[in-house]
């Protein structure tokens, strides 16, 4: 699993008559321990977000609330659509994963785990779709 630059999973669900409990336990299910937590929420349908990939960075994807749609590109080939539309289901993004968030319904919550503190700038990111694409072809 650890080795994988992109692959989709489920977390576990407990119901009972109380509700669903949703646990993401940080030594045992993930790839990494996060160091970072954010979220996304009221993000216009039609808006676009991410659009880059990480040099350094590794994350873990899940809709909390509502749903979107996740575009990953891992080798430069074309683009795979994900429909994040369960608080259980995730994706996670490794580094060098072309990734992106689009179509989300209005009482959406994109919430995302991170191996790392915040790294701005071009340490971490490559903005380009094109040059994401020839990096991956010259390899």
């Amino acid at each position: 699993m650890k080795n994988s630059v992109f692959y989709e999973f489920v977390f576990p669900e407990y119901k009972d008559e109380r509700g669903v409990l949703v646990p993401i336990e940080f030594n045992k299910n993930l790839p990494f321990i996060p160091k970072r937590t954010y979220f996304l929420y009221s993000t216009p349908e039609n808006m676009i977000r991410g659009s880059h990939s990480h040099f350094i960075e590794e994350e873990i994807f899940l809709c909390i609330a509502g749903t979107c749609t996740a575009v990953i590109d891992t080798d430069g080939l074309g683009k795979k659509e994900i429909l994040l539309d369960s608080p259980q289901k995730a994706i996670y993004v490794g580094k060098n994963v072309w990734h992106e968030f689009k179509n989300f319904s209005t009482n959406a919550i994109l919430l995302c785990l991170s191996s790392v503190h915040y790294l701005p700038g071009e340490t971490n990111y490559e903005m380009s779709y094109q040059n994401f694409i020839a990096t991956k072809q010259s390899r």
